[in-house]
């Protein structure tokens, strides 16, 4: 185990995985904790019904940027790691821990950046705190949000359901937020605007779920992007997963920015994506789904579940356009801190 806490247990990727099951796992995880799900289902006071329950923090830099900015991204994250169980995404809390001197202007301006997330997504506000530190001792804001919702009856996701056969969507083109924050950052120029895809896609997995009831699970690949979450599905379930590179959608000018800066564009951070495990019978009809909703207009199948090598664990492979297949790892590292 590292004796310090570093950048990298932030990834999404395999330190973060360590500093979790080391550290949180060993001291109070139960079985909720453990499913290692977006949001955990709890029993709901009446029968058949049960909570979606999931909190997020949010530490992004800088607090603006295109296509959003930090109180956008902490509803819609909250909102989606909710809606990744089949819950309808009812209320959030929010905690401000603010610095001192920061603008009350930008304050404002993030606060009703919030409401107009909330108000798409259809959620409510209901409850929230604020902290102030001293001058110097923050960066500016900081906030957590947390998200409750209610589970229909008959509804039971999770990524250890994934099965042989199953085909593996994605809701829309990859790495818009990461290569969105880090040329705001770095003050880098495209010729094509990229903007962060920062959404909330609770209607989008609704409306999913009504062609696709069998679906086996939502995940939205944010740190660590779409190689952390297919192997941390991978993981849940003991199966491989096969990805084919020419079927993954990514703009021009983020696979661009990924070869200049030399990142993975499989492993950038996404905000407003959803990948989708369903039953191979109703790919098809989830396909046409996500194609209907703004926010899933370049949705497209990108693999398939397979059963995994007795030989060795459960592994993702990546079929590459020049005709071979390798290893698609998770994030090992901070690629970029601070991205949400």
């Amino acid at each position: 185990m590292d004796t310090t806490v570093m950048l990298g247990h932030g990834s999404g990727g395999t330190m973060m995985k360590r500093i979790i099951d080391e550290v949180f796992f060993e001291a109070y995880a139960g079985d909720e904790l453990r499913r290692g799900d977006d949001a955990a289902v709890l029993p709901a006071l009446q029968a058949g019904e049960r909570l979606a329950f999931s909190t997020d923090s949010f530490v992004v830099t800088p607090h603006f940027f295109p296509g959003g900015d930090i109180g956008r991204l902490a509803v819609c994250g909250t909102v989606n790691d909710v809606a990744t169980s089949g819950a309808a995404p009812l209320y959030l809390s929010c905690g401000f821990v603010l610095e001192e001197g920061y603008p009350i202007a930008d304050l404002k301006r993030i606060c009703a950046s919030m409401a107009t997330a909330a108000a798409e997504a259809g959620v409510r506000i209901v409850t929230g705190d604020t902290k102030v530190v001293n001058r110097g001792h923050g960066d500016g804001v900081y906030i957590n949000t947390s998200g409750i919702g209610i589970v229909p009856e008959g509804v039971n996701l999770g990524g250890a359901q994934c099965c042989p056969g199953d085909k593996v969507l994605v809701s829309g083109t990859l790495g818009d937020h990461g290569i969105a924050i880090m040329a705001c950052r770095e003050d880098l120029s495209f010729t094509a605007n990229v903007q962060s895809d920062a959404a909330p896609l609770n209607h989008l997995i609704a409306e999913v779920l009504s062609v696709a009831p069998h679906t086996r699970c939502f995940r939205d690949p944010t740190r660590g992007g779409l190689a952390s979450t297919l192997n941390e599905l991978a993981a849940q379930a003991g199966v491989d997963i096969t990805v084919r590179e020419d079927d993954v959608p990514v703009k021009s000018a983020v696979q661009g920015a990924c070869d200049m800066l030399g990142y993975d564009v499989l492993q950038v951070a996404n905000e407003g994506k959803m990948v989708c495990v369903v039953a191979p019978d109703e790919a098809d009809a989830a396909l046409s789904a996500m194609r209907a909703n703004r926010y899933g207009a370049d949705a497209a199948i990108i693999g398939e579940v397979s059963a995994a090598r007795l030989d060795r664990g459960p592994k993702v492979l990546l079929e590459t356009a020049f005709g071979g297949t390798r290893i698609l790892d998770m994030l090992v590292g901070e690629q970029l801190p601070r991205i949400c």
